[in-house]
């Protein structure tokens, strides 16, 4: 070969699908000669895509297998707060996690639809995760302590909890939502609340609740 030199062989080849295995120069005979001779040995690699593809999920939506929700805690002068489910429960602020949102931005959402409330990311301290299953479905409830707050409470239009009310920790009723006593228990286990059993992992940054928090 006249021009290129083997190392531009083998980059020209290995750019084109090859794996050069071996090279071999083959001087002329004449030792004044400045032809060299070149033999290369490459092999074709199989094609292959450049990504991997992945095949998209069916449009039909898939059956209820596993609910994410949140609870909010928040501790005042005169207790916790809790609200009146339509049905009768009293529970504590939260709700579903909607797609695309953080733990933090669920509890300020749900804290401000069901109370009028309002808090901000920093105000937001979460506690762990809570598993249980109801029936055939994984239940996952994050608890969270919110430190601070902005406004009084309220019963807001269109929503299924409100009658909100604080309930000193020595006087707790009776009637709580499971999630809301699991959350209870699991951010204070000294509290005498009976509830089915839940799984529950602290995060490593979870925060201590201290009577006296309240709204700014």
């Amino acid at each position: 070969m006249w021009v290129l030199a083997p190392q531009l062989w083998e980059d020209l080849l290995t750019e084109y699908g090859f794996r050069v295995e071996a090279v071999d120069l083959f001087p002329h005979p004449d030792e004044s000669a400045s032809v060299v001779q070149q033999l290369i040995r490459a092999r074709r690699l199989p094609d292959r895509p450049a990504r991997v593809s992945s095949r998209p999920r069916s449009t039909r939506a898939p059956a209820a297998h596993a609910a994410v929700g949140v609870g909010a805690i928040l501790l005042g002068e005169q207790g916790i707060l809790l609200g009146r489910h339509r049905h009768g429960t009293l529970e504590l602020p939260g709700g579903s996690v909607e797609a695309g949102e953080s733990f933090e931005d669920a509890v300020i959402r749900e804290l401000a639809e069901e109370t009028g409330l309002v808090a901000h990311v920093e105000d937001v301290g979460l506690l762990g995760t809570l598993v249980d299953h109801v029936e055939d479905v994984l239940r996952v409830t994050v608890g969270a302590l919110v430190h601070a707050w902005q406004g009084q409470p309220a019963t807001q239009p269109d929503e299924s909890v409100g009658d909100w009310a604080w309930y000193p920790l020595d006087q707790l009723p009776h009637g709580l939502f499971v999630c809301s006593a699991q959350i209870l228990t699991a951010w204070r286990p000294d509290l005498p609340i009976d509830h089915p059993p839940a799984h529950f992992t602290r995060f490593a940054s979870g925060p201590v609740a201290t009577p006296g928090n309240g709204p700014i």
